[in-house]
This record gives C-alpha cells, structure tokens and sequence, in this order.
C-alpha cells in the first residue's frame, strides 16, 4: 500500500566533524598569524577556512534529484512471518562526493539497513537495487521508510541529508490458530452446502412434498406422506445454499478498558490491550476455520453494523459477506488495523461511539442463523447485556461465544446466562491459548 508521492525534504547541509576540524584549525591559526605577524600562516588560515567554506556550497550547488520505489513480498505479510523489500533508487543531475542511504522503520520493525549508493551492480537503466528481509512480530499497520539519504563531498568535510519518500504502508494480519473441528462436528453446513426449504418468495413449492403432478417421475413418490394424506405425494427438491456462519467481534471501547491502541503516527502502531489482541487473534482464527469448512463469512460488531466497516485496513469495509480464500484474505486484511471503536475514527473520519448490543445485531442474525453457526468473541460483558444477546441462540443451530476478560470470573454471570439460553460459552484470560478456549467448548457440545 503505497502513501501519496513525496515531494521531498529540502536538503539540511552541515558540516562534519572533519568540516569543524577544519574551522577550529583555521581559526587558531588566523589568531596566530595575527600574533606573530606571519603572512605564511596567514594563507594557511585562509586555506584551511576555503576548504568547509567552499565544501558546503559545492553540496549546495549540486543536489542530485532521487526516486526510491519500495516494494515487500507479500504485499501482505502475517504476524510472525518475514516480508522481503525490495528498493530501487535512481537519481538525476550531478552527484558529486560519496552518498550513503539508511532505511527508517518503525521501532517495532527493528533498525533499517544502511547502504551505499550507487551500488555495487547499477542496471542498465541507472537505478541501484537492494533487498532486506524483515520480521513482522505483531499485526498493525505499518510505514516502511521513508529511506534518508546522507551525502558527503569527496573530503567527507560537509554533508547534507533529505528524506527522499513518504515511505510505503505494510499490512500485518493477525495469524490464526488451527482449531479443532470437533466443536462444529454434525453440523448440515460441514459438508459445504445447505438444504433450504425457505426461499425470498415462499411458494406452493417451499414445502418438502406436494402434490403428484402429471409426469412426475414415481422415483420421486413420498408414500408415507401419500399415507398420510391420502393421495399420491412427491418430494420436493431441495435448492442448495451455501452455508453461512456469523462472527460477532466485541468492538465496544468499555469491553475493553484498557485499550489504548492507535493507528499509525509517524508509522508507529501501538497494539490495544491484550484482552482485545486476543478476541482478534481469535476471530481470525474462527474466520479461518470455518472458510476451510467452505462456510460464507460475516462479520459483525455487538451493534449489528459491519464490524470491519470500522476498520482502516479494510480493502472491502462494506462487503455484506466474504467467501472462499479471496473473502478470508480479506478478513485477515481488515483485522489488521481494526480496534475498539472508541478508538477508531473509522474510514470517514468520523469518530464512534461506544454502543451495546442492539435490535439490529438480533435482525441481521435472525435473518441468516439458519444457514450456519454463530460465534460471538466478546470483552467484559454484563449480565443485562448477555440477556439481550441470549436469544439469538434461538435461530441458529449452534450459538458459541467465548467471553475474555483481564480476570477469571469476572463475566461468570453473563456466561451463565448465556449458557441457560442454550449458547456454548466459556471466559478465559488473555493467557488462555486460543486453541484450548475453542475445545474447551467440546464439553458443552457433548452436554447439549
């Protein structure tokens, strides 16, 4: 992700230590001269003090104009893996002296490389190419650069730098955590598609038998109904639908206390809270595992918007849904940058408020539960809030929330309500590994 072009610093010209080696020298030799009224040590004064003097305008004077083009592979990179960068420097006029180059990174990247230009290998189209591999620790959003450029004349007695780019956004995605299919086991969407007997225009046909009609074919005759009913019925087919499964991701600031993430200042990105780092790692985890079970994907916040539509690195904020491989990638790029609202101005600008569950967020599950679970990967929530969100299980064949919080017992009765209304909830602590949380709800499944 590129950042807007760069027109550059002004070049900030100064003398080096060799430069003010050579100022001091002059000037004790010019109070010399005076003193012992000796016309040679006089020129040498005059010399020593020419040397920085006509330095400094020589790098004046001549100021090569430079173009740095940054690349990473992947474009992409997860948390935990290597990025590789790729740079291409060039450069227009006159380049007089030696020019040395530093790449800046954010401090959670580590030091960037120093390198001099041009470089060992130039192309045949003049540029320099270098490449350095770089390890992501976390996920955020991050600048690579800008790279600064130092040059010297060929004495090495003035030197002057600029910053040559505005550098270049790398995303980290959060990296998922292999799940065990066990909790999802005996589910009708495992298999990759669904059986709906209700479609958009309910009809005569959105029943699972009708009446025989001539040329039917007497494979398709259903004699238990035709007992039944005490004439000849046939089975109506079934249309099939992918299976769909909602993501609930807490993203209420009161959650989550002790956030204080924030988006990229000066390239740095500062992570929330552990409790909210671990409900992401998760939900990118659940995301993962269910497109592996060919399950559509939709994320939503606790209010019932699009949870990912808070997020600023979102390549689809306002995608209804995502599928396949492409709609997860999509996901972990959103995850990315996402935080608590309270501390995300958003795509527009626009700051959000904290909000509890709503009617909305019961809607939009009703209108889908049929075709998949839900999981609902929530902060610190209370027992009123854990009422509103009960009956969701209702509409769904299998409702899981995992509940995190700084301490253990903290949310006890809002799990507990949850569990009455038939969800599969358990509370852990940013220390519980997200794989054990996932199986610790095995033991709800086997009960229900």
């Amino acid at each position: 992700m590129a950042l807007p072009s760069w027109p550059g610093t002004s070049w900030q010209g100064k003398l080096t230590a060799a430069g003010w080696g050579f100022v001091g020298t002059g000037a004790a030799v010019l109070l010399a001269a005076q003193a012992m009224g000796r016309r040679d040590l006089l020129h040498l004064a005059v010399f020593l003090l020419l040397v920085p003097a006509a330095a400094w305008i020589s790098n004046r004077l001549f100021r090569p104009g430079l173009r740095v083009d940054r690349a990473t592979s992947p474009p992409v990179v997860e948390a935990g893996q290597r990025a590789e960068v790729h740079l291409t420097v060039r450069h227009s006029g006159v380049l007089v002296g030696r020019m040395s180059m530093a790449e800046l990174l954010p401090t959670a990247l580590g030091t960037g490389p120093e390198f001099g230009y041009p470089g060992r290998t130039v192309g045949a189209d003049g540029a320099s190419r270098y490449r350095y591999q770089l390890l992501c620790p976390r996920r955020g959003l991050y600048t690579l650069g800008p790279v600064e450029a130092r040059s010297t004349d060929v004495f090495g007695v003035a030197e002057q730098r600029t910053r040559i780019d505005a550098g270049t956004q790398l995303v980290v995605t959060p990296a998922p955590v292999p799940l065990a299919a066990s909790v999802l086991s005996g589910l009708r969407g495992i298999e990759g598609v669904i059986a709906t007997r209700m479609q958009a225009n309910p009809s005569e046909d959105d029943v699972m038998t009708r009446e025989y009609r001539h040329g039917d074919p007497m494979r398709r005759v259903h004699w238990a109904a035709t007992a039944r009913h005490g004439e000849l019925m046939v089975r109506q087919e079934e249309s099939a639908t992918s299976p769909e499964a909602t993501i609930i991701l807490d993203l209420r600031k009161d959650a989550f206390p002790a956030s204080t993430g924030h988006p990229v200042p000066s390239g740095e990105w500062s992570p929330a809270s552990e409790e909210f780092e671990w409900a992401v790692r998760a939900a990118v985890s659940v995301a993962a595992h269910l497109s592996d079970l060919d399950y559509t994907l939709r994320l939503l916040d606790v209010d019932g918007s699009l949870a990912l539509s808070h997020s600023i690195s979102a390549t689809e904020p306002d995608a209804p849904d995502y599928a396949g491989r492409p709609g997860l990638a999509a996901v972990a790029e959103g995850l990315a940058a996402i935080l608590p609202r309270a501390a995300d101005t958003g795509n527009h600008g626009q700051t959000h408020a904290s909000e509890g569950f709503g009617d909305l967020l019961l809607d939009r599950v009703e209108a889908h539960g049929q075709r998949g679970p839900i999981v609902a990967i929530l902060g610190r929530t209370s027992t009123d809030d854990a009422r509103v969100l009960a009956p969701a299980a209702a509409t769904t064949e299998r409702a899981l929330a995992v509940v995190v919080t700084e301490r253990a017992g903290t949310c006890r009765a809002a799990v507990q309500a949850l569990r009455s209304a038939g969800w599969l909830a358990v509370e852990v602590t940013p220390r519980t590994r997200v794989d054990t949380a996932w199986l610790a709800l095995t033991e709800e499944v086997a009960a229900w």
